[in-house]
């Protein structure tokens, strides 16, 4: 198993640009695991629900803060390559706010808006914007099965004014037009495994997904133990998050796959 230690220069490069992409950071196998068995997952699949976008088009997505089983999406949201980067990103302790599958069937899932996590986590009564998500790729992201897509160093803007947009939280997109004309847009195309690591202000969106190839993303998000917040489902205040070894990804999701099968 490959191995990831977050360096000095990429924390100021994640402080500098607000993302950090590493690519590779899981091999074939764990990515296997996580895609057999979140299509398999009929307990998940109850859980979905859609967000629409200015257009009409649907994404999919389930939401959970579950801490409280040994299974696959623990293995990733608990494991040291995860946990610690965002700690070192962010300095602070981090816990798991919650984690997310985003699901953009081919030809028909849609776009989502330009938005900041923290734009809505705002209403969570979250103080600070000290927070951050992890998106893995299950499958390939590309540009033409809408890939996210980020303003660089957009971070540094603070908290933009979001409205509804469809049925999305969305930011000003007066805002976006003039920000736009400014920061850099980085189309962040990944392959299976490689993950993205992005602060809570970061603007970011994601096209309609136009292609035959479907784009399914885990979304792993964190507080900081120091940043108050309101306690709510699927938004939890501060509680210690216990980090697995990052073996235990193949080992839970082994046992896993076998028990359904």
């Amino acid at each position: 198993m490959s191995t990831f230690t977050i360096t000095p220069e990429q924390v100021s490069q994640f402080s500098e640009d607000g993302y950090l992409m590493a690519r590779g950071l899981f091999d074939a196998e764990q990515m296997e695991l996580l895609f057999k068995i979140g299509k398999a997952d009929q307990e998940k699949a109850h859980k979905v629900s859609a967000a629409v976008d200015t257009e009409g088009r649907e994404s999919k997505l389930w939401l959970t803060a579950d801490t409280d089983r040994e299974d696959i999406y623990n293995g990733f949201v608990r494991c040291h390559r995860i946990v610690d980067t965002m700690e070192a990103v962010l300095h602070d302790e981090v816990y798991l706010y919650h984690y997310k599958m985003m699901v953009k069937e081919a030809r028909v899932g849609g776009a989502w808006e330009w938005h900041q996590d923290y734009g809505y986590w705002y209403g969570n009564g979250c103080l600070y914007p000290d927070m951050g998500s992890c998106m893995i790729a299950v499958d390939g992201a590309t540009k033409a099965n809408g890939c996210l897509q980020v303003l660089r160093g957009s971070h540094k803007l603070g908290r933009v004014d979001h409205g509804t947009y469809g049925t999305q939280t969305g930011a000003n997109p007066e805002r976006i037009e003039e920000i736009s004309k400014h920061l850099e847009l980085v189309y962040c195309e990944m392959e299976p495994g490689t993950a993205l690591f992005f602060h809570a202000n970061t603007l970011h969106r994601s096209d309609a997904n136009n292609s035959d190839d479907p784009r399914w993303t885990l979304i792993c998000c964190y507080n900081t133990r120091s940043n108050p917040c309101n306690d709510l489902p699927g938004h939890p205040s501060y509680s210690p998050l216990e980090k697995w070894p990052d073996e235990r990804i193949k080992e839970i999701g082994r046992r896993q796959l076998a028990e359904t099968s």
